[in-house]
């Protein structure tokens, strides 16, 4: 996809972060916003959109990517993304613009929308997470023993046996933990359990090696900011649950991989009665990541009322 623009956005705090837009800059204004939290954008990703009808401006958060910062931690929670997607649509001059997220991307477009409902003009959310404890603890605590027992087995293995009936806790202190040989191992086995967790068919659904020995292996970025985000309950100030209602007459899509064990397909999904919903969407097994095949054609077909 042609790059438009390509710059760096202070926002206060010690940090920059990192915005680029494509596409057509007269086209549909749209918003992807990567998930993580802590994963940064990939280009990749933005394949599902139709370059000759959609202006996209995708950036990095706050400590994600590239992005600057002088402590990634500090001044970062989701009002702080909030308001940085605010100075974002402002500095483009948009008026109202659609929001597409996955994963943590959706749980920011909620919040976003609901704290900016005037400003969002629709919604393509994909693996919808809301930031809650106990879809946490049905992916890793439920989920992974009933799949996985071996890998849920060697996850919480690693843990001293007193903090095993803790295991997120227990978790993200230990990758928060500035000594790198605490940190090191957790952060691996965090992101390789939640690895599995994603994908149809992991190549090893288990954690044989020792962890602690491969000191060659780059370390994971996103297991830190995830630990900041989660035990913080991901600084939200009230559920999302409880906040959608301010999105009724939004139009809006809908996409839920079907054996994706990390963001759990829900029979009653988190949204007003009354909301203008057009399409609930179950990919296929090659779906459950961003995939132009699996629904890039309803962003390449826009409905005309998107444009209002």
């Amino acid at each position: 996809m042609k790059e438009l623009t390509r710059d760096n956005l202070a926002v206060g705090d010690g940090h920059e972060i990192h915005v680029r837009s494509y596409g057509n800059p007269g086209g549909i204004p749209a918003l992807f916003l990567h998930g993580g939290p802590g994963s940064g954008v990939q280009e990749s990703q933005l394949g599902i959109f139709d370059p000759s009808r959609f202006h996209v401006i995708a950036f990095d958060q706050r400590g994600a990517g590239l992005s600057r910062f002088d402590d990634r931690f500090h001044a970062n929670t989701t009002p702080h993304l909030v308001a940085d997607i605010e100075r974002i649509r402002e500095r483009f001059g948009i008026e109202r613009w659609m929001v597409v997220g996955g994963s943590w991307g959706a749980t920011l477009a909620l919040a976003y929308a609901t704290a900016h409902a005037d400003r969002v003009g629709a919604m393509v959310l994909r693996a919808v997470f809301l930031g809650t404890r106990h879809e946490l603890e049905r992916a890793f605590l439920s989920s992974l023993p009933r799949f996985y027992p071996q890998l849920y087995a060697d996850f919480v293995g690693l843990l001293p046996e007193n903090d095993r009936s803790r295991v997120l806790d227990a978790y993200w202190h230990r990758i928060l933990d500035a000594d790198p040989a605490v940190h090191r191992p957790f952060s691996i086995a965090w992101h390789d359990t939640e690895r599995v967790l994603s994908v149809l068919s992991p190549d090893v659904p288990c954690l044989s090696e020792d962890l602690s020995a491969r000191g060659d292996r780059p370390l994971p970025r996103t297991p830190f900011m995830e630990a900041h985000y989660f035990r913080n309950d991901c600084f939200l100030d009230a559920p999302l649950i409880e906040q959608v209602h301010r999105l009724n007459g939004l139009p809006g899509i809908l996409i839920q991989g079907r054996y994706d064990l990390c963001a759990r397909p829900k029979l009653r999904m988190p949204l007003p009665p009354d909301g203008r919903v057009r399409a609930f969407g179950w990919c296929r097994p090659q779906g459950i990541r961003w995939r132009t095949r699996a629904f890039g054609p309803r962003l390449r077909r826009p409905s005309p009322r998107w444009r209002d």
